[in-house]
């Protein structure tokens, strides 16, 4: 088929790497505009942007599709289908009914539950024990349209935000890439969205990123693992005046009892235990501000935290 393709980060390629490996028509692709990015604030592509152009694929940067003269550029494509891939952007009722056959969504989740844009970090946070990719037929609504195909996945009691990003970035490339292959046979399938059971999953917030060791330990390794690489949750430790960031990227719950072991937020021994509300979690692996990422026995070394202190 001739194939619209719209996504920006890098969860994006995996699903156009295999709709292009499958024989399908990349007739354009469609990315958010540079970014200024690091300290030398140099404008930087998206990696959907840098593959498709390694491909020899069209690529179009608008700033919003609401023009007239941005859906007549759609348009003159004569798609028969445009996949949406963490795009960025909001698809005009003109764009959304453009395509031959409409526009399809690949969504980290599995609907109705965490419709919205941070899927992925909102179900690990909440402490959910399995999402899936899902493909939608997409409408003007928020992530409501009805679904062509689902996978499920497990998420794992330690399992990572980036870990979970990569796998239904690859599950999800194959899952599109197979209803894709349905639409041109003509025996594809949607089936409405259940109205029970949905969620939202707002954005993350930069004020939620702080570390609040008043919850319980399942908590505070949730919110930990749902905001692990990017942003990141933190703590703040060291001598008045000379506080330090911590990033935490991994934590554990092992071998302690769900009971109150301390005041939130004290080191109960020196090897990287905090007591919260009830229970306690034990640094695994942290980032302190500019430096890689260390285990946590080699970041105690260099930056005590002995038993009794207070974060």
């Amino acid at each position: 088929m001739r194939i619209v393709f719209m996504g920006t980060p890098d969860f994006s390629v995996p699903t156009l790497r295999a709709l292009a490996d499958a024989g399908h028509e990349i007739v354009a692709v469609y990315s958010q505009p540079p970014r200024k990015a690091g300290r030398g604030l140099t404008e930087t592509k998206g990696a959907v942007h840098v593959f498709a152009e390694s491909r020899g694929f069209q690529v179009s940067t608008p700033l919003s599709l609401k023009s007239a003269e941005a859906q007549a550029a759609f348009a003159a494509h004569n798609a028969d289908a445009a996949v949406v891939v963490a795009y960025g952007l909001l698809l005009p009722r003109a764009i959304l009914d453009c395509p031959r056959h409409g526009c399809y969504n690949l969504h980290a989740s599995k609907l109705p539950r965490w419709r919205g844009a941070a899927p992925i970090q909102r179900a690990i946070m909440a402490g959910d024990s399995e999402t899936a990719a899902m493909v939608m037929h997409m409408d003007v609504g928020l992530d409501t349209g009805p679904v062509c195909a689902a996978r499920a996945m497990p998420i794992g009691p330690d399992t990572t935000a980036g870990e979970l990003h990569d796998a239904l970035s690859v599950d999800g490339a194959q899952l599109m890439a197979d209803t894709m292959a349905d639409l041109a046979a003509g025996r594809l399938r949607e089936v409405a969205q259940s109205s029970d059971g949905i969620t939202y999953a707002a954005k993350i917030d930069k004020a939620e990123t702080r570390i609040d060791f008043a919850g319980t330990s399942a908590e505070v390794h949730n919110h930990v693992r749902g905001l692990s690489p990017f942003p990141g949750a933190w703590f703040e430790a060291g001598a008045d005046g000379k506080r330090e960031r911590i990033k935490v990227l991994r934590t554990s719950r092992d071998g302690f009892a769900d009971t109150p072991l301390g005041q939130p937020g004290e080191m109960i021994d020196d090897a990287g235990a905090i007591a919260c509300a009830t229970g306690a979690v034990r640094l695994v692996e942290v980032q302190r501000a500019g430096k890689r990422p260390q285990e946590a026995a080699e970041f105690l070394r260099g930056f005590p935290l002995p038993r009794g202190t207070r974060l």
